[in-house]
């Protein structure tokens, strides 16, 4: 049988968006910091039901860049282990999958991680992939990466900064699509607002937790790095439709992961999530 991905109709409730407030059950605690900036006494996320449905979170596991290789370590205050690919897991995904169950119709399975050579990367619309300027392919996975992509797929990249972190995640996507170039996407575009509606305001830097000073009454103050303009830039197919998403100079993953600490900003977990479902129903509708 021909390898494709599967189709999937997708009817889209929309909720009021203030109950990602009621998703994100807000913890009264909060602490020390590890991995880049976690919160290690923040509540605890539940467990997904494992089940097979039309959607699941799909994360991409990589071979780290040669020099850049992470060891062993906590990808969040709930998982640990080694390699870029699994920054902010499980936290991230499990607390977005729950805010997808919420917020829209979707039929939501428990979150995966797959590399780019498993064939079950076919069964699945959309994938995800974090810290992508330390991310490096082989021929071999960037011709099932074009394929599935070419199939209808999509790929939405995150965490990753500044000239030189884009300049290596260019190249990388260069032996993908080697005819292809990114553009900024225009606040006009349907991505922009096929469930919610972002605009120009809300192109906006969604911070890491290490970019946060947290202060004892429990309030935080945003430190955005000089040099890290946020920019929203896509790849199409031949047909115009966006197939790759790349997140630049910001961090949808840390405001998915610590949508339940108290003093991660709430109105940065809000955006985070427009975005992530905006790229979710536009994968499975267009």
């Amino acid at each position: 049988m021909a390898k494709t991905v599967k189709p999937i109709l997708v009817a889209v409730g929309i909720l009021a968006l203030l109950s990602v407030n009621a998703l994100a059950q807000r913890g009264r605690r909060g602490g020390g910091g590890f991995g880049g900036g976690g919160f290690r006494d923040a509540p605890q996320s539940d467990p997904i039901p494992v089940h097979d449905s039309e959607f699941h979170f799909i994360r991409v596991q990589y071979v780290d860049r040669g020099g850049m290789q992470a060891g062993f370590r906590f990808g969040s205050r709930n998982g640990q282990g080694r390699g870029w690919w699994m920054q902010d897991w499980p936290d991230a995904e499990n607390h977005f999958t729950v805010g997808v169950q919420r917020l829209t119709r979707v039929q939501l399975g428990d979150p995966r991680y797959l590399p780019l050579s498993d064939p079950k990367l076919f069964d699945y619309p959309w994938l995800y992939l974090t810290q992508a300027a330390n991310w490096e392919i082989g021929q071999k996975d960037a011709e099932n990466l074009r394929e599935y992509l070419q199939r209808g797929g999509f790929l939405v990249t995150d965490d990753f900064w500044q000239d030189y972190e884009w300049q290596l995640f260019a190249e990388t996507m260069h032996r993908v699509f080697p005819d292809k170039e990114f553009f900024d996407i225009p606040e006009s575009d349907n991505i922009m607002h096929v469930m919610y509606d972002i605009q120009e305001k809300d192109r906006t830097f969604i911070p890491g937790s290490r970019h946060l000073s947290v202060y004892g009454n429990g309030s935080s103050r945003i430190n955005q790095p000089p040099g890290t303009e946020p920019a929203w830039r896509a790849i199409t197919d031949d047909k115009k439709r966006i197939i790759v998403a790349a997140n630049f100079n910001t961090d949808t993953g840390d405001a998915w992961e610590f949508a339940d600490v108290p003093y991660y900003p709430a109105e940065m977990t809000l955006l985070a999530y427009r975005y992530g479902i905006n790229y979710i129903v536009y994968a499975m509708t267009h």
